[in-house]
């Protein structure tokens, strides 16, 4: 389980940063954000970078950075933050790539450490028997029992 929480923590830490930055980026300059045009947006519902800036920085850089910290805190709902941080990035690269109508490889990257996140955090929310994973735990615990018992 060590290497677990070390590769959640460093994951956490690593999209937490680069999403607060690139959130501090685009809500700075809207227009061009670490050199990206608006004109870049033209099929989506934004002109500018504003909104997806903010979006950034608060639902992808703070939940991956709160999760990074209930990891190093060991609280008792690491699973759900983590569950939640993956699956907010997984779902912003995928929507972003509907967006800018195109599919460079650091939206594969990232996708797939969102989907990794997710994985890692359902692993968590088994070993310490989070809803709604006690649920399938104690449902494989009694076909098992009935298994044995036949």
């Amino acid at each position: 389980m060590k290497k677990v929480y070390c590769t959640l923590f460093v994951l956490h830490l690593i999209v937490g940063l680069g999403a607060m930055a690139g959130g501090i980026a685009a809500i700075l300059n809207p227009q061009a954000p670490l050199g990206m045009p608006a004109t870049a947006l033209k099929y989506g519902p934004f002109s500018d970078f504003l909104i997806p800036g903010i979006i950034l920085f608060i639902v992808i850089g703070c939940s991956n950075m709160a999760s990074a910290a209930a990891i190093l805190f060991k609280t008792k709902f690491q699973g759900y933050l983590s569950g939640f941080a993956g699956g907010a990035l997984a779902f912003w690269i995928f929507i972003q790539c509907i967006l800018l109508f195109a599919i460079h490889f650091l939206h594969i990257l990232f996708f797939i450490i969102g989907v990794i996140q997710l994985i890692l955090a359902a692993i968590l929310a088994f070993h310490h028997h989070l809803f709604p994973t006690d649920i399938i735990i104690r449902l494989f615990n009694r076909i098992k029992e009935k298994t044995n018992q036949n």
